[in-house]
């Protein structure tokens, strides 16, 4: 055995030190038929400890209020959540020994429910019938009653949120391309990764296409996601004129990309992903060559007990 004086200093960030250069994947056989001068990626965001792209965002937000002051031991960390976020608030929460109680709507995913109480985060259930917008207003309600007993990342208003994606995800799709991406998707919640990637993308390359994804309508299954122009809560964070354009994509379309994307790439992606996915072909098929790079924000283990899995 090596004596314990020759065993390297224990790391207590090792853990949170592997959010980001998540892999970025070619499509192979979906994108094929657009021809060998147009080429698709994948960015695989549920390689990061937690699960998703909201891994990225949770630690840089976390990590500035510590650095602050404004995150303390006493306080719990408290915030809305379709899911995601909330996952990788429990986690760091977990990792650094803080407190966690997320508000989220119920009729999130069983498996993002197990998840959060799983890492040991007080979990409060809000009306499914107002989203993720209903789960923020009763967020704010807490606030007011208790503001000492609360650090509240406000994902939706922390510059902090598009900031993580500016220093990360950008950076990543630059070098992991080595240059030639023409074309950046990602989909629309808090909006924080099409935000902060498209600003750094913008500045290496003004002609990188930016394209924003979101539902068709104000009605939809893709958790996560908001339909901006009818959302009763807009988040403070999105610009909307940073999206070159914006594809609205049905929850039924998604769900099916879903299922393509697992039989036919390999890749078991979230429904928000297969949102992506099929707003980054609709580009496809208008385009004579480039690179397109799509967010894929979580895998889809976490919607595995949705029916669509099982349509032929």
């Amino acid at each position: 055995m090596t004596p314990d004086s020759l065993l390297p200093a224990a790391d207590p960030d090792a853990l949170l030190r592997t959010i980001g250069n998540t892999p970025l994947i070619p499509l192979l056989r979906i994108g094929k038929v657009f021809g060998p001068s147009v080429k698709i990626f994948a960015k695989a965001e549920w390689f990061n400890p937690g699960g998703s792209v909201k891994d990225r965002a949770a630690y840089r937000m976390i990590r500035a209020a510590e650095l602050s002051g404004t995150l303390t031991a006493e306080k719990v960390i408290l915030d809305a959540t379709s899911g995601n976020t909330g996952i990788a608030y429990a986690l760091i929460a977990a990792r650094r020994g803080y407190r966690c109680k997320l508000l989220m709507p119920a009729n999130a995913s069983v498996e993002r429910k197990k998840l959060l109480t799983a890492y040991g985060a007080e979990l409060v259930l809000t009306d499914p019938a107002e989203g993720s917008d209903g789960a923020y207003f009763a967020v704010q309600e807490l606030i007011k009653k208790e503001p000492d007993r609360y650090f509240y990342p406000d994902q939706y208003g922390n510059s902090q949120n598009p900031e993580a994606h500016y220093h990360t995800t950008g950076p990543e799709l630059i070098k992991q391309t080595d240059g030639q991406i023409t074309h950046f998707v990602s989909a629309l919640g808090t909006s924080g990764t099409m935000m902060g990637t498209s600003r750094r993308l913008r500045e290496f390359n003004p002609n990188i296409r930016i394209v924003a994804v979101q539902p068709d309508g104000p009605f939809h299954g893709l958790e996560g996601l908001k339909h901006m122009e009818t959302a009763a809560h807009v988040p403070e964070i999105f610009n909307p004129r940073q999206p070159d354009e914006t594809i609205g994509i049905g929850t039924e379309a998604a769900q099916q990309m879903c299922r393509r994307m697992t039989r036919e790439e390999g890749l078991y992606i979230g429904i928000s992903a297969g949102a992506a996915i099929c707003a980054a072909l609709q580009l496809a098929s208008t385009l004579s060559e480039g690179v397109i790079c799509a967010i894929a924000c979580d895998g889809g283990s976490r919607y595995q007990s949705e029916k669509f899995w099982e349509a032929k």
